[in-house]
Parts: structure tokens; C-alpha cells; sequence
């Protein structure tokens, strides 16, 4: 058992094992190692282990399951690593194991695992089920039949003598080898081609009708146990993994690769990967000013179906003078760190746009790395399995492969010997397919993660085939210090802002390095970007300074504001064009009017326009017969007829409008709303950014654990369960299909107001992982948002079926 090989370890090995699993000593803390235990094999908690395995690591797991329990030896018997450097990876995958609990020594000797990881595998290595397993339906009067047809004498005559008896017998490969060469030709050749086949499983039964019977050289080999069938004959024959195993001969091992694939690297030094990176992200951070500089100005527009579509892609691409892969890194990146947000139909920037674009470049590549670290998907993602085109922003689903795919990239380029990148970064896709196999590729990469090494050497991450300062601090972890630790690595690669232009008599204006806020809202005013990057290019023609004058300056002040950023004084060619282009702006004028008021009188028209009661009206005279009121119809009829006149409506056309009174009718009930409960898994501080839960300190986590007694607390009085609050209760008593560690934990969740993670069985049948936050319990329901809905919705506590933090 998994919690009496916990009690057994000391503190330092303890702390191992809850720093390998993280989700297992999330709020609320295990009170007992085991309820630790508990925690480590639900089937939630082991699958969020997997994805961090290596490759060595999942294959040592497979052949585990495929022959547990079974022996350390055993299983360096089945993947040739008795000795040299496939031994040393065997010890170095089982210690690997051990640390996050999946795999461990039993109190036998044998290698024991959890029950959720040997599910993760239908067939490991290819191999069904052990003949005891299959053979635990037969009767004793079949065992017996069997046991004669191959000559076992068992040591009595009861069922289970007669099992062991037959299960001694096919443990010994050389005695089925044997057995195995007398029978029939037909029989040998099925029985070896099933042999190297993964086990077939019926789609599904029709009751009443089971499959025909056993051919010749099939019935040989079910006689003697070397396939069996099920009970009542259906389905195909299965081939007991000991027969298997045996017949693929002793020179078949599973596979095993302890040592990751080679990688041509080229000597590269510090100093160039720091130059390389630093371009590249001063690259990134200009062309992710402009996208969306260009989004705040003029918001995407959100297709029917969601997302935004390839079309405001290329419109977004083309304002900033990027590729598309660009732009969709920088718009995915910045909607999930709250710089982008949906607004009814479009795509707006936020309030945290406006601070983020003030800052220095530095601090704006700072906020898109830890944005682009912790997202859950691949940003540069354009293509689905059938070659279409997805929009961006489209709310897919969470993908934890693709973070794993993240992580696995720094992880894999940092293995490479120091002072040394990779010659060709694509061969980089090897090496993490080596360290995160459960990572999720795209299906339009014609190279292995082709697209996450680009978006990597895009921000910066990877320069020259190595992983750069920046890519270091991401690696390092999360938490306040790591955070400090990006922000220093992105303020010694890139410089200050740029606050100064120099301006060429060919009308341009280059910018060295990325331009201060002002800088570039001035030029966005006043000129139109060419290119943007290490060097950014403005270029004024008539329209753009008119632009300039229509935002409300005036020649003089625009001619000052340009020479106040200048290296040098302004050119001619350039003072010309402000002056030539004003000379003729405002020459005709436009006047927004809410309605025209117009007679036959002008002096009651003039009378008009100085009524102190219409004053509010905002009556302004264009001619004689002629007025116009900022004030819509409606009101400015009715305030005329409130000071004693008698004005008419007019149509568009010019006939007079007949005035019916109209009768107003509510369309229905509006429903009120429900009350539902607030909170969010962090806390908001007053700068409106997020600030974590306290880490757990580990070392005092294990400590408590090994000093704390194993009796659980007192049973509750009613049904004999311990309980800790009325929620917990409440939960237990609609919440049938969860363990008393699921329930409180779900308790705590509603009781602290935090983001929750639920298995979910709906009434189809389908069984999906749901994020949940704002919870409301309403026995027997849970009300709560659902994050992969983006929807409340209500689920039924009996048809939660797991719980792990979110």
C-alpha cells in the first residue's frame, strides 16, 4: 500500500514527493499521510503527473504495468537494462517515479503502482491481461479439463490449486515454447501472429447471439489456456500476457531509450546568445506596441462562431508590419494577461492597456513572457487536422500538453552542453519529444513543435539554438522571486525607451530601439508607421499631418512638439508640409445638429436665439430663417411649446408629422436574477493585479505529516463519518461518488470561495473536467461559473465523481 511505503520514508524523501505533487498538498493541506496518500493515486491528480514525465520514465511505467506486480529485476529483464548506462537510466526512471509516488518498492520486494496510473494503458507493451486475471471466471470443473489437456497435476482439486497450478505452468517460458512447438501448423501460425498484435476488444455485444465457434487451430490453443475466451463466447479469443511474452522469444525486450537523442550543436558564446535575444525581443515588443496600438484604435471585430478571424488578422498584421504568426502571439499573449478583452461584438484594450503601453519596454516584455509561460495553448496554432483556418481568441478548451510542451522546450534546450546550441533549432523537437512525450504537437508543423520554437525565438527565449537569459528566468518556477527574476533578465537586455527621432528630408522619422509612450503617439498622430522592429520608420504626407491638425493641433504646436523629440532641427521639406497642409484645413466646415429649426420670420427666428428659457436648447443661428439645436426633436418641440410657441414636427421630406399618442407594453416578465456566490481563487489588490496564496513550505509539511498520528478524528454521531463543518456534511450526504477527500476539499472550496477542478459525469453519459469558481451550494446542486462553458451553470453533487484544485 501506497501510504505504508510513505510512512517509511524520512523527511528530506517526503518533501521529495510533495515537491513532485504539487496538486496533492493544495488548500486544504493533507492532515495525514494517509490521506496524502489518498490524494496521490486519484486518477485527476495522476494524470496531471503524467505530462511531466520523460520518455525513460513512461516506458519503465508501461512495462511495469504490463507485468505487475513484478520484480526491480523482472523489469530490467524485459527492457535489457541489466547493466552499463540502460541499468543506470532504469534506477535513475524507478527513483524519478518513486519521488512523485506512481511507481514504488512493495513490502515483497515487488514493484507496486497506482491503480490510476496502470489504467493509463488499455494494453501495455501490447500485452492483454495475465492468465490468472482471465481466468478468474472459470469454473473448477474447465480448470481441471485444461489442467489435464496439459498434463499439470494440481496439489488438490479445488479451484484455486488447480489456478495456481495452471498459472506455474505458463510462467515458464521455455515449457510454453515447447507446448507451443507440438501443436498444430494452423495453430502455430495464429497463435504467433497474435502474439506480436496489440489485444483486440469487441466494439460491442448483441446479447443472445454469440460468435461462432472456435476454428480448429483456435480450439487447440483455447484447450490448453494458450488463448481464452470469455465465459459466454463472446468477443474475440485473448491471449494471456504470459503466452505473449513467451512466444515473442527471448531476445524481444520492450522498448527502452534512457538517453536523449543526439543534437548537432555549434559552439556559441554568452555574449551572442544575450545579443541575439535582446534583438529579437526588442523586435517582439515593437511589433506588439503597434498590434495593439492598432487594437485599441480601431477594435477587431469577433467572428459569429468567436475568435478573431484571419481577415482582422491580416489588417492587424498589415498596421504593424508583422506576420501573422506575430500578430496572433501577441494578441493571445496579451488578452490572457488582461491587456485585450471581449466588448460585445470586437476585441477592445482594457484600462491595464493604457498602463502597460506607458511602461518601459522591459516592463511590457515582462507582462507577455509570463503571459505566454502560462498559457493554456499553442498562440501560433492557424491550422486544424484538415488544413483550416482557426481564428484567434477563440476560448478553446485548456490544453496542459501544450504548456507541457513550453516548459519541456527550456527544459530540453538547457540540457545541452554549456556554451553549445543546437545547430539547427528545429532538431530541438526531437529532444523535447524525448523529455515531455505527452506534450501536444500541431498538426501544421511539418518539423516537430515547429511553431513553439519560433514563438520561443520570437520573445526571445531560445537565441542561436541555446536558451537565452530570458528563457532561464522562466525556467526558474513561479512565485514573487521568479517574477523579479524576469523583470531584472528583461532590463538587461533591453534599453530605456526611446524618447528621440531623427528626421530625413525625405519626410521620414526613424526611431532607434522601441519608442517611448509619447514619442509614439505623437508620430501615430502625425505620421504613418512603415515598419516596425530593433528601428521604427514613420513617414508624413498631407494626410497624415492633416490628421494631426484635425486631433486639435495647430501648425505652430505640432512644428514645436516634432522639434522637442528631434536629434536635429526639423528639416525644410518637413516645415513646408505642416504650413502648406494648414493653409488649407478648416477652409470648410462641418457642424453636428441634433435638429434644424427654420421659418418665414426672421425676427422671430432671431427672437429664438436669444430666449433665455431656450437657452438650454443650444440654439445657434446659420441663417435669417435658420437654426440649429444640439438638442434632439422631441425635447426642443417640447421646450418650445413650454415657452409659449406652437412648432410643428417635419418629416425627412419636408411634410408635416401627424402626432399619435402610442401605447407602451412591457414584452414580458423580466426573471430576477439569482443570487450566487463571489470569490475567485486570488485575491485583487488595489493596483488590480493578482497576488497568490502563500506557498507551502514543504520541509514543515513533511515534518507534520511523520509526526502526526494516523487515527482519523471521531466519527460524526449520525452516520459514523467525521466531518469538519455543515458544508462538508451537506456534501457528503448528496455526494455519493466522492472520496471523504474529494468532499472536503470541495467543502473548502465553496466554504473559502475558490476556483475548484470537478470530474463531471453529465446525464449523456460524458464525463468531462470542469474549472469552477464562484460557487453556490444550493443541496443537491452546485450553482457555479464554468470556465469551459464561460457560462453559470448548475451541476448535481451526485454527478461529481472527483475534485482537485483548479
Amino acid at each position: 500500500m501506497l501510504a505504508g511505503w510513505l510512512r517509511g520514508l524520512d523527511a528530506s524523501e517526503l518533501e521529495r514527493v510533495l515537491a513532485a505533487r504539487p496538486d496533492a498538498v493544495a488548500a486544504p493541506e493533507p492532515r495525514s499521510v494517509g490521506e496524502l496518500a489518498d490524494r496521490l493515486q486519484r486518477p485527476a491528480s495522476v494524470a496531471l503527473a503524467l505530462p511531466r514525465l520523460p520518455l525513460p520514465c513512461l516506458q519503465v511505467a508501461e512495462a511495469v504495468a504490463a507485468v505487475a506486480p513484478a520484480s526491480r529485476d523482472e523489469v530490467a529483464g524485459l527492457l535489457d537494462a541489466t547493466q552499463g548506462e540502460r541499468a543506470r537510466g532504469l534506477a535513475t526512471a524507478l527513483e524519478a517515479l518513486a519521488d512523485r509516488a506512481l511507481v514504488w518498492p512493495g513490502g515483497d520486494g515487488r514493484l507496486q503502482m497506482a491503480a490510476a496510473l496502470r489504467s493509463a494503458w488499455s494494453s501495455p507493451l501490447g500485452l492483454d491481461a495475465p492468465l490468472a486475471r482471465l481466468l478468474a471466471g472459470s469454473s473448477s470443473d474447465e480448470l481441471a479439463r485444461m489442467a489435464a489437456k496439459l498434463g499439470v497435476k494440481p496439489a488438490a482439486k479445488r479451484k484455486e490449486q488447480r489456478l495456481a497450478a495452471l498459472v506455474e505452468h505458463h510462467s515458464d517460458p521455455a515449457r510454453l515454447a515447447a507446448l507451443v512447438a507440438t501443436a498444430p501448423a494452423a495453430t502455430r501460425k495464429l497463435l504467433e501472429r497474435r502474439a506480436q498484435q496489440a489485444p483486440q476488444r469487441s466494439g460491442f455485444i448483441m446479447f443472445g447471439s454469440p460468435q461462432a465457434d472456435a476454428t480448429p487451430a483456435e480450439q487447440w490453443a483455447v484447450e490448453r489456456g494458450l488463448l481464452i475466451r470469455e465465459r459466454y463466447g463472446y468477443g474475440p479469443a485473448r491471449m494471456p500476457s504470459e503466452v505473449a511474452r513467451a512466444l515473442r522469444g527471448a531476445h524481444w525486450h520492450a522498448p527502452f531509450t534512457p538517453e536523449p537523442p543526439d543534437v548537432r550543436t555549434v559552439p556559441v558564446t554568452a555574449e551572442a546568445v544575450a545579443r541575439e535575444a535582446a534583438a529579437a525581443a526588442m523586435a517582439f515588443v515593437g511589433h506588439a506596441t503597434a498590434v495593439l496600438g492598432t487594437c485599441a484604435a480601431a477594435p477587431p471585430a469577433r467572428l459569429k462562431a468567436g475568435g478573431v478571424g484571419a481577415r482582422e488578422l491580416a489588417r492587424l498584421g498589415k498596421a504593424a508590419q508583422c506576420d501573422e504568426l506575430v500578430v496572433r502571439l501577441v494578441v493571445e499573449t496579451a488578452a490572457a494577461a488582461g491587456l485585450l478583452a471581449r466588448d460585445g461584438d470586437r476585441v477592445a484594450a482594457t484600462a491595464a492597456y493604457d498602463s502597460w503601453a506607458a511602461g518601459e519596454p522591459a516592463e511590457r516584455l515582462a507582462v507577455l513572457l509570463r503571459s505566454w509561460w502560462a498559457l493554456p495553448l499553442t498562440p501560433g496554432g492557424s491550422r486544424d487536422e484538415d488544413g483550416k483556418a482557426l481564428p484567434a481568441l477563440a476560448a478553446t478548451p485548456p490544453c496542459a500538453g501544450c504548456v507541457q510542451a513550453r516548459h519541456g522546450l527550456l527544459t530540453a534546450a538547457a540540457r545541452l552542453p554549456a556554451g553549445e546550441g543546437a545547430a539547427n533549432p528545429a532538431d530541438l523537437g526531437a529532444l523535447l519529444g524525448w523529455f515531455r512525450p505527452l506534450a501536444d504537437e500541431l498538426h501544421q508543423d511539418a518539423t516537430p513543435f515547429a511553431t513553439l520554437i519560433r514563438e520561443a525565438e520570437l520573445l526571445g527565449a531560445l537565441a542561436l539554438g541555446a536558451v537565452s537569459p530570458l528563457g532561464a528566468a522562466l525556467s526558474t518556477g513561479e512565485g514573487e522571486g521568479e517574477a523579479e527574476a524576469l523583470s531584472d533578465a528583461c532590463r538587461r537586455l533591453l534599453p530605456a525607451a526611446s524618447g528621440a527621432a531623427r528626421f530625413g528630408s525625405d519626410l521620414t522619422a526613424v526611431v532607434a530601439g522601441t519608442p517611448s509612450a509619447h514619442l509614439h503617439a505623437l508620430l501615430d498622430c502625425a505620421a504613418d508607421r512603415e515598419s516596425a522592429g530593433a528601428a521604427s520608420v514613420w513617414r508624413f504626407s498631407p494626410g497624415s499631418v492633416r490628421r494631426a491638425l484635425d486631433a486639435g493641433l495647430t501648425p505652430d504646436a505640432l512644428t514645436a512638439d516634432l522639434a522637442a523629440v528631434a536629434v536635429e532641427p526639423l528639416p525644410q521639406p518637413l516645415s513646408y508640409l505642416i504650413h502648406d497642409t494648414a493653409r488649407g484645413h478648416g477652409r470648410v466646415r462641418v457642424v453636428a445638429a441634433a435638429c434644424v429649426i427654420h421659418g418665414q420670420e426672421p425676427a422671430l427666428l432671431a427672437e429664438l436665439a436669444v430666449h433665455r428659457k431656450l437657452a438650454e436648447l443650444g440654439l445657434r443661428q446659420l441663417a435669417p430663417t435658420v437654426l440649429i439645436s444640439r438638442t434632439p426633436p422631441e425635447r426642443t418641440l417640447a421646450a418650445l411649446r413650454a415657452a409659449g410657441y406652437a412648432p410643428v414636427a417635419e418629416e425627412p421630406d419636408g411634410t408635416v408629422r401627424i402626432e399619435r399618442v402610442r401605447q407602451h407594453r412591457a414584452a414580458g416578465a423580466v426573471p430576477s436574477a439569482r443570487r450566487s456566490g463571489g470569490g475567485a481563487r486570488s485575491r485583487r489588490t488595489g493596483t488590480g493585479t493578482a497576488t497568490a496564496d502563500a506557498p507551502v513550505d514543504l520541509r514543515a509539511l513533511a515534518v507534520r505529516l511523520r509526526d502526526a498520528p494516523q487515527e482519523v478524528p471521531g466519527p460524526d454521531p449520525d452516520d459514523g463519518r467525521p466531518y469538519d463543518g455543515d458544508t462538508e456534511e451537506i456534501i457528503a450526504g448528496y455526494a455519493r461518488n466522492l472520496s471523504a477527500t474529494d468532499v472536503r476539499q470541495l467543502a473548502h472550496a465553496v466554504d473559502e470561495k475558490r476556483a475548484v477542478a470537478i470530474e463531471y459525469v453529465a446525464t449523456s453519459g460524458n464525463t468531462t473536467v470542469r474549472t469552477l469558481s464562484r460557487l453556490d451550494l444550493d443541496a443537491p446542486y452546485l450553482h457555479a461559473w464554468c470556465h469551459l462553458r464561460d457560462d453559470e451553470r448548475v451541476f448535481t453533487l451526485s454527478r461529481i465523481h472527483g475534485v482537485m484544485p483548479a
